[in-house]
Parts: C-alpha cells; structure tokens; sequence
C-alpha cells in the first residue's frame, strides 16, 4: 500500500529550494533561560515581585528583565550563545537566517561584535549566509539609547525597528529609523502589532511612514498579530494599503500562539499573522521562530518544520506552493536577497 504524506512532500519541496530561510530570530540570547526564570513553578513561597520576575512575566516586562543577562555577558558569552543557534539552524539545512541582536547602553556593542565574527565564520566554514539586524530595547529617541543604534548602523544587514520601546512617540521612532535606511541605503524590519489587540494599529502607522519617506517595496512588518483582531473591513482595506506600499511580513507561528486569555471581544481569530487572508491580496509573508530557549520563549527549540505547522494549520492554509515559498524564497525576498519572487 502507497502512503502520501504531505507533511514530507512539503518538507522536500522546500528542500528542493534550497531549504529553509529563518527570517527572524534573537540568536544573541538563544539558550539563555535558567531555572530561576522559573522560581514560581518550584512551591517555595516568594514575593510578588520574585514570582511575577521571570517566564511568567508580561512582554513589556522581559524588556527589562533581559537586561541582568545583558549585562552579565561577555563577547565572548554571546558568542556562545549565537554559535549554539546556529548550528542547531544548520543541522536543520538552514542556509539562511536573520538575528536581531542587542545593541543599547547595556550590552552596548558586545553581541553585534560577536555575531559579526560568526558571521564571517560560518560563511567560510559552510557557505551560511547570517544576516543582522540591530534590535533596539532601550528604543532610538533617548539620547543614549541612540547612540548605540548610530553605532550599529555600519555593521548591520538590516535596520530593526521596536516603535512599541517608544511608547508615545512611535511615530518619531519611525521617523529615525527610516531616516537612517534612507542613508544607508538598507532595508528596515520592524516589530509591529504584537499584542493580539484591535488597540493595536501600529501597521497603519508603518504603511504611512513608508509613504512619506518613499520606502516602498524597503519594510518588512515583522508578526502582525494585532491585524486578525479587527474588524473585517477594516483588515481588508489595510491589506490593500500594504499591498500599494510593497509591506511584507514575517510569521513567528510559535512566539505568539501563547497570546494571553482577556476578556476584549474581537472577531474570532487564531493569535497569529493572518496568512489565509494575507495571501489573497498577493502580500508576501516570511518564516521565521523569533526567540529560542530564553525568557520569552523557553520552550521554543527553533524547529522551522514546527513553525512551519503552526503557521499552515492555525490559518487552515494548505496551498503547497505559497507554503514553500513562505518558507524558502519569500524569507530571501525580505532580507533584500533575491528581489523577484
């Protein structure tokens, strides 16, 4: 008896194609999650602030919480941590990836150093193309916090962008970061609608930016989870404005689906980018895992197959040709590889 399988159909598909394309990643603190991230799991009585100071946290919160680690580590420890990554990406046939990594008053320039040199490693060693991107957790418009983002602008692929950092002056944050594309001529990823909110409109907001600096076909919108949340007109007229402005995605399936039970009414919805919907306006959306084994995500193991299923059965997208692209051509299309896809 002859068994199809189109989980393996898929998988060699898109091994036909050269393989998975990781799009978005934190390598620099892959494998940083200790067991005191978990101290309320352990049945010893803490205080508030210990209980509520690790995994369990609220996103904002981690933003400063991943500081301690930041500044604990060396060069040299973030070398680490990124090399574990990305043998663990090449044992999987990933020829490509993107990371943002820290660059801010904490960990100052430390992990963009190390990622640099295992970027000129790997590439010579196995023909691995690693891309960077500066992630800015202390945001672009405090003084200090932009000084290092200036910093970084020269060893960098891509410009990350974290308008969320600055909250209330979004729109500036905006502003700096495609001021500096502009100069450096390089394309900017920003993190946008991550909350699973219809408070959330930050995609708006980058759709006008793009028009006003002229950076059309440059910007990839990295998650978009906010965007199912709305109403249904709404979502497709943002679509539409997406597709006029060549805006792209990247999914990171896993780093969302724990989106936390409230009790706002939206319409019915899985917490991940509308990819079902997304496709139907010809909008071009990546793959990648986000963070892996830190105090975001502690269980995530960076498996691009796993994030490759979630995406696939949480939007009930079955077309195995738009699939493989997500996973192989439409990941080098996003970080300026190949322009045609």
């Amino acid at each position: 008896m002859s068994i199809w399988n189109p989980l393996n159909h898929l998988l060699e598909r898109i091994r036909n194609c050269g393989g998975f394309v990781n799009s978005h990643a934190h390598f620099d603190r892959a494998y940083s999650v200790n067991v005191n991230d978990f101290l309320s799991d352990s049945g010893v009585t803490l205080s508030k602030q210990q209980k509520f100071s690790g995994v369990h946290s609220h996103l904002f919160e981690k933003w400063e919480l991943v500081d301690q680690y930041k500044k604990d580590s060396s060069e040299c420890d973030y070398e680490n941590h990124i090399r574990l990554a990305l043998e663990d990406q090449r044992k999987q046939g990933v020829k490509t990836c993107l990371s943002f990594i820290d660059c801010d008053p904490v960990c100052e320039m430390r992990a963009i150093h190390a990622a640099n040199k295992l970027q000129k490693e790997f590439s010579q060693k196995y023909g691995m193309h690693f891309l960077l991107a500066n992630q800015t957790l202390k945001g672009v418009i405090d003084p200090e916090a932009r000084k290092w983002f200036e910093e970084s602008l020269d060893f960098v692929d891509i410009i990350g962008g974290l308008p969320g950092k600055d909250k209330g002056k979004e729109s500036e944050h905006l502003d700096i970061l495609f001021q500096a594309a502009k100069e450096t001529n390089k394309r900017v990823h920003v993190h946008v609608d991550q909350l699973n909110s219809p408070l959330e409109k930050e995609t708006e907001l980058l759709i006008s930016k793009i028009e006003k600096h002229q950076l059309h076909g440059k910007v990839t919108a990295v998650h978009g989870i906010s965007i199912a949340a709305h109403h249904k007109k709404y979502r497709h007229e943002l679509y539409k404005k997406c597709k006029d402005v060549g805006l792209s995605f990247i999914a990171c399936p896993s780093a969302w689906i724990d989106s936390r039970r409230n009790e706002t009414l939206t319409p019915t919805h899985n917490a991940v980018t509308p990819l079902d919907e997304m496709s139907e306006h010809g909008i071009i959306v990546a793959l990648g895992t986000d963070n892996i084994c830190d105090i975001y995500k502690p269980f995530c193991n960076g498996d691009m197959t796993t994030e490759l299923r979630i995406l696939l059965e949480s939007t009930h997208f079955y077309d195995m040709d738009i699939l493989t692209k997500i996973a192989t051509t439409n990941g080098l299309h996003v970080l300026g590889i190949e322009k045609n896809v």
